[in-house]
């Protein structure tokens, strides 16, 4: 009779392992804090970065997760707590931080000039893994179109969305969030992309 059970008991742990394996590969991946979107490639797109000089495409840094913010310089207040964002991701993300580029493109081809970009980039404590893109107004207002930012000059000010975008490792749009979205959910969504685009 105890041999019965215990065949019995361990053709029940059996199966309800077997059913746990069965529902872990089936759940969804966990779900990102802001605006999820359909998985489409990001727009592609090919600019000078303002602290090296070196042209950047947005497919040459396949491979790695992108967090892509649309900024500038002079900004007083937006773009300044995006980028203490973005540092502040860069240290809590550790080890996983090297698979992470952030990446800001100009809203102000007349001041973010590759001076004002260092400036501020140095203000802000971002080096590594950090591109900070520049280029001609035509250039820019393609870019700003292909992800939907408004960018319009109001003299010592840019008027702009704060729009960020999380792409995958794979070049796919995964997720819209904007400046307010805090740390630990943009470090939380960072690495949830780096995990499903694996």
């Amino acid at each position: 009779m105890n041999k019965t059970r215990v065949r019995f008991d361990t053709r029940a742990l059996l199966l309800f392992i077997a059913l746990a394996i069965v529902i872990t590969a089936c759940a969804p991946s966990a779900r990102l804090s802001g605006t999820e979107l359909p998985k489409d490639s990001a727009p592609e797109f090919t600019l000078t970065d303002g602290m090296t000089g070196a042209t950047v495409s947005l497919s040459s840094l396949r491979g790695n997760a992108i967090a892509l913010a649309f900024l500038y310089t002079r900004c007083p207040d937006v773009c300044p707590l995006t980028a203490a964002q973005f540092r502040a991701a860069q240290q809590r993300l550790g080890a996983d931080a090297a698979r992470v580029r952030f990446v800001a493109v100009s809203v102000d081809p007349d001041g973010d000039t590759p001076a004002a970009v260092q400036a501020f980039s140095r203000a802000h404590d971002l080096k590594d893994n950090w591109h900070y893109l520049i280029g001609a107004r035509a250039q820019l207002q393609t870019v700003w179109s292909a992800y939907g930012v408004g960018a319009f000059d109001q003299g010592m000010t840019v008027a702009h969305n704060d729009a960020i975008y999380l792409i995958d490792r794979r070049g796919r749009e995964r997720e819209l969030v904007h400046s307010d979205v805090s740390l630990t959910d943009l470090v939380a969504d960072l690495r949830e992309v780096l995990r499903d685009s694996d």
